[in-house]
C-alpha cells in the first residue's frame, strides 16, 4: 500500500477528539434553536450535522494547534477516559437536544401560522445529522490524508513546523480548486441544464395566443415557443379586459404584455432591442402608465403583483420583461448576486432612451417593479445621476435580497428609533417601506416627484441575511422584534449565520404574507399608493380584495 493509502487508512480509523464531540455537541444544541423559517426534520438534520461538524472541527484544530506548539498536554491513559466521558456526554446533548427541539421549532410555526412539527421530527432530525456529520469526518480526514503526502517531501527541506503549514496551505488550496472550479460548476451546469429544461416545456393548455396584440402571437416578431414557461404564462395571465370590467364596473383594455425569453436573442443588448421593437408593435408607449417588470432569476414575474395593478389602470397600462437566467434567485444570491445587472440595464437604456425621447404630455407615466432577484437587479438597472433631468415616476421593488444596492444604504441611514425591519427613510418623500401588519407609511402625505416603495416581511430570510451575521447580531434581531418572528430566536455567532443560510433555500415554503411569499392584497396597497390611480377607491379596492381572495392570491 502506498504511503498515502496508509496516511489515509490510519486517518479514518483514528479516535475521534474529546474536545470536538463536547464541542460539536454543544453547535448542535444551538442549530436546533428557532429562526426565522420553520424547517422540517430533514432540513433540521441538515443544519445540525453541518454545525457538529463546524464544532468538531474547531475544538479538533484548537487541540491540534496546542500540541503543535508544544504546550503541555494529558497523557495517553487520561486521554482514554476522556474521550470516552465526552463520548457519552455527546451522545446525550445531541439526543436530548433532538426531542427538546420541536417546541421550540413550534414557536416558530405559531408565529407564522402553521401546523406544530409532526411525531417523527426528532427521529428524521437525528438520522440526517448524525449521517451527515459522518461523511463530514471523512472528508475532513481526507484532507487530513492529503495534508501528509504535501507534507512528506518538505520535511525533508524544512523545519518541521514551516512543512507543516505549507503542506496546511497547499491542501487548503486543492480543496478549493476542486470544490470551487470542478464540483460547484458542475452542479451549476447541470442544475442549468434541468431548470432549462423546465422551461422549454409547453403545457398542451398554453397554446400561442390569437390575441396579435399578445407577445408570441403570430404577429409577434417573438416566438411563442422561445418565450419559455414563464413568459408564456406572463402573457397568458389573467385578467383580461372583460374580467376588469366585471370588478370595477367600467369598461377596460386589454392589458400589455411584452416578454422576452432567455432563447430569443443570444444577448442582453439584443434581447433588449427586441423588448423594445415588440412594445413598438404593440403600442405600449401609448398607454397611461409603463412598467419595467424586473423578473426573479427563473424569469418569474408574480401574477399577484401586477393583477392588482392592471385591474386599478382599468387595463390601460403595458408591462416589459426579459429573462436574464434559469436559476432560483436563492441560488443565484450565493453564486453571482448581480447575476442579470447586464440584462436589466440593457433593457432599462433601451426602453427609458425611447421613453425619454417622447413628449412629456403624450408619454406614458414609467415605473419600475422587482420581486427578490429582480428587485435587485432593477435597482441596478438605473443610475441615479442619469435620471436627475427626467426621472421615471417611480420604483416598486419587494423582497428586496440582501446583496441589494439601495436598500441597505437607506436602512442603515434610518431615523433613529425605527426598527430595521420597518425603517423610516431620512429622505421620506422618496424612500417609504412597509410590511403586511403596519402600512401607515402609505398614508403620509408629502411624496416627491420620485417614489420608492420598498415591500418587505420581517421573517423574510432572503432580506435579513446578512454576510456578517457570522460575527454581529444585525439589527433586526434587536428588540423591537417584527410580528412575525419567533421571540424565542437568539443570535449566536457563526450559528445563526448557518440557520438564515438554510433558510434562504425554505423562504417560499411559507403561507402568503409571510416569509419571502407576497400577498397580493399587499401588493395592491403598495401600488395604490405609490401610482395613486384615478377613480379607484376603497369600494373599488373591495372588490379587487375580494376578486384576489378567489384566485387564492
Amino acid at each position: 500500500m502506498s504511503k498515502f493509502g496508509v496516511s489515509l487508512l490510519h486517518r479514518f480509523t483514528a479516535p475521534l477528539s474529546a474536545a470536538g464531540l463536547v464541542a460539536g455537541a454543544l453547535f448542535w444544541l444551538a442549530a436546533l434553536t428557532p429562526s426565522l423559517i420553520p424547517r422540517n426534520g430533514l432540513l433540521q438534520g441538515a443544519i445540525a450535522g453541518l454545525c457538529f461538524a463546524v464544532g468538531y472541527g474547531l475544538a479538533a484544530g484548537v487541540a491540534q494547534l496546542w500540541v503543535w506548539l508544544g504546550l503541555p498536554a494529558p497523557g495517553t491513559g487520561p486521554l482514554h477516559w476522556l474521550r470516552r466521558v465526552a463520548a457519552v456526554a455527546a451522545g446525550v446533548i445531541v439526543i436530548a437536544a433532538a426531542f427538546f427541539a420541536g417546541g421550540w421549532q413550534n414557536d416558530v410555526t405559531k408565529a407564522l401560522g402553521l401546523p406544530s412539527v409532526p411525531a417523527g421530527w426528532p427521529f428524521v432530525l437525528l438520522a440526517v445529522g448524525v449521517a451527515l456529520f459522518i461523511v463530514l469526518l471523512m472528508i475532513g480526514r481526507f484532507f487530513g490524508a492529503l495534508r501528509e503526502l504535501y507534507l512528506l517531501p518538505m520535511r525533508r527541506l524544512l523545519p518541521m513546523r514551516a512543512a507543516i503549514l505549507l503542506a496546511s496551505v497547499l491542501a487548503l488550496w486543492s480543496f478549493w480548486a476542486i470544490g470551487n472550479g470542478v464540483l460547484l460548476q458542475a452542479l451549476l451546469r447541470g442544475l442549468d441544464s434541468a431548470y432549462r429544461t423546465v422551461d422549454a416545456v409547453i403545457p398542451a393548455d398554453e397554446a400561442p395566443p390569437k390575441d396579435p396584440l399578445k407577445t408570441g402571437s403570430a404577429a409577434s416578431l417573438l416566438s411563442w415557443e422561445e418565450l419559455g414557461r414563464e413568459g408564456r404564462r406572463r402573457v397568458l395571465a389573467a385578467p383580461d379586459a372583460a374580467q376588469i370590467t366585471g370588478i370595477t364596473g367600467k369598461p377596460a383594455a386589454e392589458p400589455l404584455r411584452i416578454y422576452v425569453g432567455l432563447n430569443s436573442a443570444r444577448t442582453p443588448e439584443e434581447r433588449a432591442a427586441l423588448a423594445l421593437a415588440e412594445m413598438e408593435r404593440v403600442g405600449a408607449f401609448s398607454r397611461k402608465l409603463l412598467v419595467i417588470a424586473t423578473p426573479t432569476g427563473t424569469g418569474w414575474v408574480d401574477e399577484a403583483a401586477m393583477m392588482p395593478l392592471e385591474v386599478m389602470q382599468g387595463g390601460d397600462l403595458a408591462s416589459v420583461s426579459v429573462q436574464y437566467s434559469y436559476l432560483p434567485s436563492w441560488l443565484t444570491l450565493f453564486v453571482d448576486p448581480v447575476y442579470g445587472e447586464d440584462t436589466a440595464r440593457a433593457v432599462f437604456d433601451a426602453i427609458y432612451g425611447h421613453w425619454r425621447s417622447l413628449p412629456k404630455d403624450s408619454r406614458p407615466r414609467l415605473f419600475l417593479f422587482g420581486l427578490s432577484l429582480g428587485s435587485l437587479n432593477s435597482d441596478l438597472a438605473s443610475d441615479a445621476f442619469a435620471l436627475l433631468g427626467d426621472p421615471f415616476e417611480g420604483a416598486f421593488w419587494t423582497g428586496p435580497p440582501f446583496a441589494s444596492r439601495t436598500w441597505p444604504q437607506v436602512t442603515a441611514t434610518r431615523q433613529q428609533g425605527s426598527p430595521a425591519w420597518l425603517p423610516v427613510a431620512r429622505n421620506n418623500s422618496v424612500f417609504r417601506f412597509f410590511t403586511a401588519q403596519d402600512q401607515s407609511q402609505l398614508q403620509q402625505p408629502g411624496w416627491g416627484p420620485v417614489k420608492v416603495l420598498y415591500l418587505q416581511y420581517p421573517s423574510d430570510p432572503i432580506t435579513f441575511f446578512k454576510t456578517d451575521m457570522w460575527r454581529r447580531e444585525p439589527d433586526w434581531m434587536k428588540s423591537p422584534r417584527g410580528p412575525d418572528v419567533s421571540p424565542a430566536l437568539t443570535w449566536m455567532p457563526a450559528i445563526s449565520f448557518i440557520q438564515l443560510a438554510f433558510d434562504l433555500m425554505t423562504a417560499t415554503t411559507v403561507p402568503k404574507g409571510r416569509g419571502h411569499v407576497f400577498a397580493a392584497k399587499d401588493y395592491a396597497a403598495g401600488w395604490q399608493a405609490i401610482t395613486q390611480p384615478e377613480g379607484f377607491g376603497e369600494a373599488e379596492m373591495k372588490k379587487l380584495e375580494v376578486w384576489l381572495d378567489g384566485l387564492g392570491l
